[in-house]
């Protein structure tokens, strides 16, 4: 999957069993969070709370963008992007962990486990487009003031914005029609909340060295340069800020970029503490707990960090809510 390329690190050697008779399993076991039996009502509640706060507010962000018209700036356009695809991110891996939670039921068919490491993948290599592009149009703002409004113009947005989405298409789409591919004779079950990609190939029977060099390579090409990007741009914007001589001029400054330097900390250090950080015998539960900041809590609070750290989306959302407890009274 064209995540990271760390996730091969996680990845374990599997024997070539080519030519041998097996046959093919038609669904997985997601084991999830089934060791807490006694906590599966409590859980469902909880991540139910999360889903409804995710989608309320980052459809709220969405609405805002696209109704009020001082909000129709590149870097509002971009953050509109950003809640649309926080919607969906979440959309594909609570519903499907909220039903197990309540009914049980922890299977998951092979294809549906595909589609779902398909649009995870998608979508986190999305995110790490987005917030480049939202890194970049930062440092436009700040270091190029004078050629921020020729530069970053509506045509140049959408370009950015689309780009955004078919950069991190391709390399999953290609990953995935390899994968078609794939034997899984056996065990079934996967001990994650979600078909994560290392703990789906372990389970393939036969030779993955394609895939998991594939899969190297388009990570490497999705997700390294964005990643590179956001560094180089935030370095110039501090470096800038810095040398701003007032203290009031400074703290403007980084006003306007502080709510993203926040979620790019929180979305790319829940990543490395998964991904990075030495593994111990003990780590399979530490693993789901630390996937669930960057798969479950980091959609949930994007939306809080920009709104309330924001004037402007604080000052939308207001006039948005006085508007409609005029028009009730009507």
């Amino acid at each position: 999957m064209s995540v990271v390329p760390l996730f091969l690190l996680q990845m374990k050697p599997t024997a070539n069993i080519t030519g041998v008779n097996c046959t093919d399993l038609s669904e997985f076991i997601i084991l999830g969070f089934g060791s807490l039996h006694d906590l599966q009502l409590l859980l469902f509640l909880v991540f139910l709370a999360i889903y409804i706060i995710t989608i309320v507010g980052n459809l709220t962000i969405f609405f805002l963008v696209v109704s009020s018209s001082h909000l129709h700036t590149p870097m509002y356009f971009f953050l509109g992007n950003l809640s649309c695809m926080e919607t969906f991110y979440s959309s594909v891996i609570l519903p499907r962990m909220l039903a197990s939670l309540l009914t049980g039921d922890r299977t998951i068919s092979v294809k549906g486990c595909v589609v779902q490491l398909y649009f995870f993948g998608f979508l986190v290599c999305t995110e790490c487009y987005l917030l480049a592009v939202m890194s970049y149009d930062r440092y436009l703002a700040i270091c190029q003031p004078l050629h921020y409004g020729a530069l970053m113009n509506d045509k140049f947005c959408l370009k950015l914005a689309a780009g955004s989405w078919l950069c991190a298409l391709l390399p999953i789409s290609i990953i995935i029609i390899v994968m078609s591919s794939l034997h899984f004779c056996g065990p079934a079950d996967i001990d994650h909340f979600f078909c994560d990609f290392p703990a789906f190939i372990n389970l393939a029977s036969g030779d993955t060295q394609l895939i998991q060099l594939l899969a190297f390579l388009f990570s490497a090409i999705d997700t390294l340069p964005p990643f590179v990007l956001t560094l180089t741009s935030y370095f110039h914007i501090i470096a800038t800020i810095l040398r701003i001589p007032s203290t009031t001029g400074r703290k403007k400054a980084f006003s306007t970029c502080s709510s993203h330097l926040t979620v790019v900390t929180i979305f790319y250090g829940t990543l490395m503490a998964v991904y990075v950080l030495p593994k111990s015998e003990t780590w399979g539960d530490m693993n789901k707990i630390s996937s669930l900041f960057y798969t479950v809590m980091t959609p949930m609070v994007n939306p809080l960090i920009y709104s309330l750290r924001n004037k402007e989306v604080k000052e939308s959302l207001r006039r948005w809510i006085k508007n409609l407890l005029v028009f009730q009274k009507l």
